[in-house]
């Protein structure tokens, strides 16, 4: 069955992890379908706002703590209707996808094993295991490096082999601010551009008047 030819190619939302030196892409994480919902909290980071001091009601420490939190829906029923051509949904049902998710939050193995040698050798300080930057995107207009805050599955369907064929998966994800990583470190120019775009996009907001409040003047 084609499709109407003048139905509109719709984007789909994802994550992609890149160096955080050379900033270069490195795997993209496309989500089978664009959740329904975006949940965002801006959490205001005001100098007043810890202490109360009301000499500075102004004045803000840096950029809101801005979260966002998303269900991803995942599902192998139709790939399952075309077995030849799926093979690897026949063999081990979502299993890929769901591993590709959790390396969001989970150090390679490699990096297990460098910090175990280093140890072993008797080494004083091991350096924490570090991860890839991820940019969390959301159409053009929303691309924010965040760290994964919260990660939970919920696994409802299976095949014969056990294999987890359909599933949900909830992410929090909180974005990454120039008070995270300090204004030099690549990430934070990858923060700046996404706070100069929500700048741009105020301005085409259009401006209301003090009329429309019933308001004379102040």
């Amino acid at each position: 069955m084609s499709t109407y030819p003048r139905t509109p190619y719709t984007l789909k939302c994802g994550i992609v992890m890149i160096d955080a030196l050379t900033r270069r892409a490195g795997r993209v994480i496309v989500l089978q379908y664009t959740p329904d919902h975006l949940n965002r909290t801006l959490q205001v980071q005001s100098v007043s706002g810890d202490t109360g001091d009301r000499t500075e009601p102004l004045r803000f420490k840096g950029p809101p703590v801005e979260t966002f939190r998303l269900e991803a829906e995942i599902d192998a029923t139709d790939q399952l209707e075309f077995p030849d051509a799926n093979k690897t949904a026949v063999e081990v049902g979502i299993f890929p996808q769901l591993a590709a998710l959790e390396a969001l939050v989970t150090p390679t193995s490699a990096q297990v094993d460098a910090a175990d040698a280093l140890m072993t050798q008797g080494a004083i300080e091991i350096a924490p295991m570090e991860s890839p930057l991820a940019l969390f995107v959301w159409s053009a207009q929303r691309v924010a490096p965040v760290r994964v805050t919260e990660f939970s599955v919920t696994e409802e369907a299976f095949d014969i082999s056990l294999n987890p064929t359909r599933a949900r998966v909830t992410l929090a994800l909180r974005v990454l601010s120039v008070n995270d990583f300090g204004i030099d470190h690549p990430g934070a120019a990858l923060y700046m551009s996404y706070l100069k775009n929500k700048e741009a996009l105020a301005l085409r907001a259009v401006a209301g008047s003090l009329d429309q409040l019933g308001v004379k003047g102040l």
